[in-house]
Parts: C-alpha cells; structure tokens; sequence
C-alpha cells in the first residue's frame, strides 16, 4: 500500500468510501484490473450518457447556418452564443464542485442529463432567446454530468489501478463521440432537420436521466445500513472542500496542467483549418481528412495511454508520461505551423493530438489517484477550468496570429504548453514516496 493510499483511507471522509466500495461497487479483490470489455459491460450506461452529453453542442456547430436562418440572427452572433455555454460550464463547475461529493453521484449524473433534455427541447424551437438559453443550459448541464459520471465509474472499482483505467475509458468515449458525432446527428437530419435531431437527444437524455435516478434510489435502497452509516460521517463543509482538495500533494498545478493544456490545444484547433487552407491550400471538404486523422490519434492515445496506466506494474509512471507526452505535443506543435511539407505536417498533426490525448488520460488518472474521497470535486474544477482553456486559448492564439501570422501563434500556443511542462515537473515531484505494510 502506498502512503498516498493509506492517506486516503486516514482522510475524515474515507470510512464513506470504504463502506461505499462494501455494499455497492464492482470490486476487483486481488486488485487486479478488468480487462476493457468487461469493464464496458459494467460502465455501458456511464459511456452512453457521456457520449449524448457531447451531441447537442456538435448538432449545433453542424448546423450553425441553417439555425442562424430559424433564428434570424447572423453566423456570428449564433457562433458567439456557443461562448454561454463555457462561461456557464465554468461557473457551475466550480460553484458545484464540492456537491459532487456530497450527493450520489448517479443523483447528479441525472440531474444533468434532465437539465440536457429541457435546453434540447428549448433549442428546437429556433427562436434566438431560446438558443441563448440552450447554450448557457447545455454549459451547466455539462459541467455537472462529465463530471459525476466519470466519478461514479472510477467508484465502482476499489482499488486505485482499476478506477484510473474506468475514468478514461469515459473520457476516451467522449473523444470517439467528438470524431464521430458530426456524421452520425447528420444521417438522421436527413429525414427530421436539425429540430428532429434535437427532439431525440431531448427524449434520450429523459430516458437516461429516468435511469440513474432509479439506479441511484435502487443503490440507495440496497446499501442499507453501510449506507446509512456512510451517510453519519461528517463530510466537510463547501469551502472545507475546496482547502482539503488544495492541501493534496500536486493537485492544483495538476489542475493547471489540464487547463493549459486545453488551452494549447484548442486553441491550436481553432486555426488549424485556416493555417491548411493558407499553407497548403486544402479547402473544408479535403481537410475534414485532416480533422478525422487528428481526432483519430485523439481518441487512440487517450484509449491505450489509460490502458498502459492501469498496468499491474507500468513500465513509466503517470507522471513522468504526462511529462512526456507533453514534450513531444510542444515539439509537434511548434513544428507544424512552421513546416512547409504536407507529408511532414500531417504525422505533426496527429503527434499533436496523440500528445495531448495522452496528457489528459495521465491528468484525469492522477486526479482519481490522488483525491480519493474528493475525487468528485477534484474532477468538477478540472472540467471548469478546462472550459476556462477553451477561451483563452482561442483568445491568446488570436493575439498571436495577428501579431506574427502562425509562427506567432505557435509561440503563444508553445509557451502555455511549456508552462505546463513545467508545472508536469511540480506534479512529479509532490508523488508521495512508496511504503510498505
């Protein structure tokens, strides 16, 4: 047992896990992890909801023009309300950080997808109001629904290896949805428009939220007197939340990491499309090949970097990965916008995916790892300021294509990436030492 395992177990709010883990999660007794499989049949419904959490923004960005012509508002302001959407995330996300832990999780997981259901229907009726109110109901719904699902399958395992492995198996989910869901809310558009697209993720995520609010009443319901006594411990308050999560060995820069990361890399995405049509004069239709072989190394490296992580024994820790991974999205990234070769700026292109992939697989293993008890909050104030990423990283890589065209841009997008580098180095160094029994 490690010492940062035997802090957890010693931390006030670790009796509720552990009476938690008796009653109701899948164990895995010799602490070794399920291969993905099996782990899919046991966490299937988390990595549904997870990918319709996804879809109703991707419905929007596709048919941005035809809802601009429903609302009869302009490309640009409807683009612009997208941004609600991540100001809402991030103020929910925070806001709501502590109650992830405080609630059950499926509870919460439900709720999100309720609030989903009501911004799909608001949103098929076209009018600009309601698509404003879509966009800051998506936001919110969104913040507190990744999230709790990605808690409530890293819960269902109890020991460190396995949860790590369940937490990016929903992340890797989110990354395939994110490259397949463009087509997929397209197909059906053909027969029922954008509206019938957005009638059915409403009718979907009512169905889902209907689900976890049983199976959250059926744990609640089965736990029985472990649960009840779970329920005596004293949690600690909301701010007390918010200090225990800080006083963590490498949380906070971890939590750095990931929001710079975001930011280097979405805001690398942004003008990704211009800088292909500009340097190699590829237009919308040749690069979606671009697009779909940068989101293809995405999902990759995020599916088999969380599965070299939940190794019995991994040959390279999640720290010094992270590092890694890091490195070589800083060098890719660098290097493609200054490249003049196609063939050399393609492989860059899914280096810079794979890179960061990888970076968020050890990010979100490392969070489940280290916060234990408070992994919910932990997981909350990663997405709110992943959120935060998006816009700054769009905003700071503007500032640096106006200034020095796409080198200028990779400056800014490399100097966020190498602060995080050197935050990777800080995480590295806060690892509690092992110990033995």
């Amino acid at each position: 047992m490690s010492s940062e395992t035997q802090g957890a177990a010693a931390s006030p709010e670790a009796p509720g896990k552990a009476a938690g883990t008796a009653v109701g999660q899948a164990v895995t007794g010799d602490g070794a992890v399920p291969g993905d499989l099996r782990m899919t049949r046991l966490l299937w419904p988390f990595m549904l909801a997870s990918a319709v959490g996804l879809v109703p923004f991707t419905i929007y960005s596709t048919f941005l023009v035809p809802i601009a012509h429903a609302a009869d508002g302009g490309v640009a302001a409807l683009g612009q309300l997208r941004g609600l959407g991540g100001l809402a995330a991030l103020a929910v996300g925070t806001a709501l950080a502590p109650l992830i832990d405080r609630v059950r999780k499926e509870w919460a997981a439900a709720g999100g997808l309720a609030v989903l259901a009501a911004s799909a229907a608001l949103g098929a009726s076209g009018d600009f109001l309601m698509l404003a109110a879509f966009c800051l109901l998506v936001g919110a719904g969104t913040a507190v629904l990744n999230p709790a699902l990605t808690a409530a399958a890293a819960d269902r395992f109890d020991n460190d290896a396995a949860a790590g492995r369940a937490a990016t198996l929903i992340t890797a989910t989110q990354s395939l949805t994110a490259l397949l869901a463009a087509p997929l809310v397209a197909l059906p558009a053909l027969l029922w428009g954008w509206q019938g697209d957005l009638w059915a993720v409403a009718a979907i995520s009512s169905v889902l939220a209907l689900y976890f609010l049983l199976r959250g009443r059926r744990r609640h319901d089965a736990d029985g007197e472990a649960a009840e006594s779970a329920d005596r411990v004293e949690k600690p308050g909301y701010l007390e939340s918010f200090r225990l999560l800080g006083a963590l060995p490498g949380v906070v820069p971890l939590l750095l990491v990931a929001m710079l990361r975001t930011a280097a890399f979405m805001g690398y995405l942004a003008y990704l499309a211009a800088f292909y049509d500009d340097r190699f004069g590829l237009g919308p239709e040749t690069f979606a090949v671009v697009w779909t072989l940068s989101g293809t190394s995405f999902f990759l490296g995020n599916l088999f970097a969380g599965r070299l992580l939940s190794a019995d024994r991994p040959r390279i820790s999640s720290e010094r990965l992270m590092a890694l991974a890091l490195l070589v999205a800083l060098s890719a990234l660098v290097c493609v916008f200054f490249t003049e070769s196609l063939f050399l700026a393609l492989p860059l292109t899914a280096l810079v995916g794979a890179g960061h992939a990888t970076v968020a697989a050890c990010v979100t293993t490392l969070l489940v790892r280290r916060c234990g008890s408070l992994r919910g909050t932990a997981l909350s104030i990663n997405a709110a300021g992943m959120s935060f990423g998006v816009f700054l990283g769009a905003g700071l890589g503007g500032v640096g294509l106006s200034l020095g065209g796409y080198p200028g841009t990779s400056v800014v997008l490399g100097g966020l990436t190498l602060v995080a580098l050197v935050l990777a180095r800080t995480v590295a160094r806060s690892t509690p030492p092992p110990t033995t029994d």
